[in-house]
This record gives C-alpha cells, sequence and structure tokens, in this order.
C-alpha cells in the first residue's frame, strides 16, 4: 500500500530557518524580529485560511495576508491569543492606527527571505518570488537646526552625574556620525586621544565591520573632562555607564532624550538618530565627498548613503551653492 506523504507544520519549517539564522550568527534583535514576523503570519494563515504549512502558502495568500496588513490596526494582532495579557496595547496613544507603509515593507522582506529559504530546503516553488514591496514616498530625514541645538546644550546641569553623562553623549553623536547603539558600547580602552579617534569593534556595529569613527578638538576637550568626571563616580570599562558601571541601556537615553527636548520647549518629534542624521547632513553641505561620509557612517555602499541622505532643501542648495559659486571662485 502507497503510504501518502505528511505535511510539515509551520512549526517544522520556522524552527529549521531559525536554525539556518543562527549559524549565520545574526544578531539577537534580527532573530527576534524574524520570528516575530513568521509567528504572526502562522497564525494568520490558520486563522484566516485554516492553511498549518507554508506547502499550502500560493501567491494569492501572501497577497491576501499584505492586504489584511494593510487595513489591520497597529497592535491589534497577536502571534498567541493571549499574548496582550498583563500588557495593555489598547492604552497606546497610537493603538489600531493604520501599520506604515514601511512597516509593512518590513514584514514583506522578513517573510520573502524566510520563503527564499524555503523554496530551497523544500524543493518547491516560492510563492513570494513575484511579490514586490509597496511604492514608499520617501519621507525627508528629521534635523536639528542650529539654533535648536544650541538650545539643548546648554540646558544640562553637569554638575549631575545623568546630565553630564548624557550631554557627552549628544556632542559625541553629532561630531562623529556613529549610531546610538554603537556609542553606548564605547570603552574606555576603545579611545585613541592622540589620533582623536574611536574604534568600534565588529560585534558592536550593524554591519558586523570594525571601523574608526573621529572627533574633534573641542570634543576632545569635553570628552576629557567627562572621563575625569566619570572616574570619580563610577567604575568599569565603559565609557557611558550608570554609577554602577554597568553599560547604559539605549531605551533609557531615548527616554531621556525626549524629556530633554520637551523641557527647552522643542517640539518637534525627534529621536536620538536625528544626531547621526545632522552630522551626515553638516558633513555634506560642508564638502565632505560621499565615499568618505559612507565609510564614516558605516554603510555597507555609497549607495546606501546617497538614499540615506541626499535630501538636501533648496535652502541647502543655496547655501551649498555659495561655496561653489564659479564667478566668486575665479581669480580676478
Amino acid at each position: 500500500m502507497k503510504q501518502t506523504k505528511s505535511v510539515r507544520d509551520f512549526d517544522f519549517y520556522i524552527d529549521e530557518y531559525m536554525y539556518n539564522c543562527q549559524s549565520r550568527k545574526l544578531r539577537k534583535k534580527t532573530l527576534h524580529t524574524y520570528e516575530q514576523a513568521l509567528r504572526l503570519f502562522e497564525r494568520w494563515c490558520l486563522d484566516e485560511m485554516g492553511i498549518r504549512s507554508p506547502e499550502e502558502v500560493r501567491e494569492s495568500t501572501f497577497r491576501r495576508y499584505i492586504c489584511d496588513l494593510q487595513e489591520r490596526g497597529k497592535y491589534t494582532f497577536y502571534s498567541v491569543n493571549d499574548s496582550a495579557i498583563g500588557y495593555t496595547p489598547n492604552k497606546r496613544r497610537d493603538y489600531a492606527h493604520p501599520l506604515s507603509v514601511t512597516s509593512i515593507n518590513n514584514y514583506i522582506r522578513n517573510l520573502k527571505a524566510f520563503f527564499t529559504w524555503f523554496a530551497r530546503y523544500a524543493a518547491l516553488p516560492n510563492p513570494t518570488a513575484e511579490v514586490k514591496e509597496l511604492k514608499n514616498e520617501r519621507k525627508g530625514r528629521e534635523y536639528l537646526e542650529d539654533e535648536e541645538i544650541e538650545k539643548l546644550m546648554k540646558s544640562f546641569d553637569r554638575s549631575l552625574y545623568k546630565e553630564h553623562r548624557d550631554s557627552m553623549i549628544i556632542m559625541l553623536l553629532m561630531d562623529t556620525g556613529m549610531r546610538l547603539g554603537e556609542c553606548l558600547k564605547i570603552k574606555i580602552q576603545d579611545i585613541d586621544m592622540t589620533d582623536r579617534a574611536i574604534c568600534l569593534p565588529a560585534e558592536n556595529t550593524k554591519g558586523r565591520k570594525s571601523r574608526f569613527v573621529f572627533f574633534s578638538v573641542t570634543t576632545a576637550r569635553s570628552l576629557q573632562r567627562w572621563i575625569r568626571y566619570k572616574d570619580r563616580y563610577s567604575s568599569g570599562d565603559y565609557l557611558f555607564s550608570g554609577k554602577t558601571g554597568m553599560p547604559f541601556e539605549l531605551h533609557s537615553f531615548e527616554t531621556n532624550f525626549k524629556r530633554y527636548l520637551a523641557r527647552v520647549g522643542i517640539e518637534k518629534d525627534y529621536t536620538p538618530h536625528a544626531l547621526r542624521n545632522n552630522f551626515a547632513k553638516r558633513c555634506l553641505m560642508n564638502g565632505m565627498d560621499i565615499y568618505t561620509l559612507s565609510r564614516i557612517l558605516g554603510h555597507s555602499s555609497v549607495t546606501v548613503t546617497e538614499k540615506a541622505y541626499l535630501d538636501l532643501n533648496d535652502r541647502d542648495l543655496r547655501n551649498r551653492y555659495q561655496n561653489f559659486s564659479p564667478i566668486e571662485n575665479m581669480r580676478k
């Protein structure tokens, strides 16, 4: 009697895929993002379509899911029924707001990566092969104006450990262009005061490649003052830490940053990433070439830098033009 081939369920394939991702040493945050997207899709397939295995997913299934994402509100759907217990998403200010195109495209990318792997693993067609990301109208980057930065930096009480530390973080982000997560992992031994450079080890960078960032004479003076101050009140190897010496958490700085902005009356919805954006834009405005900027920012290619930071407005172009006017620069 001919045996019927058993169909493996989502659990089996998701576990195999996650082992594959782990073997490639992807970051825990990336692994969590992948698994979260897959578990949400798994539940949707079961609840809405009665589908228990990726072997049953077709292109039409995936497109229906994209439509559902476009219609679904934020925090209204969970991978398990009781995941909202102990957490009250309905009290969030953006509860049930539409998902952004960027968020939906993240889901699409993560699921396409899974089904590309699945097609090879199971020797079956890839149901997402013809599915493209949604067109997304690009928004300009968030920037702090000169007067906003000046107002913010003057507001800190540097006799307080927390405010001295946070003001130094802001100054260093503004002057180096590194990511906040990279900054908070700096250890004292990573800093070269002679060459005014900081080594960012590969394990601390987004692209898993070590690189150097550089800082000015002004920042060097402030950095030396901070290190002397820190050593009086905190031990440990990290440049930025709590008084216990433990590394300072990213979400804690993000919370503090919003409070500092509100304190000085800056009502724009800035995030700490705005400081990196400011660095990139100011470097371009001051004449830095795109290749050098790309290397300092730690981008995988110049194309990434161009897409991210070439949204200069008319005022930026006017100011930049003044340095290159052919008539003004002709020898008289």
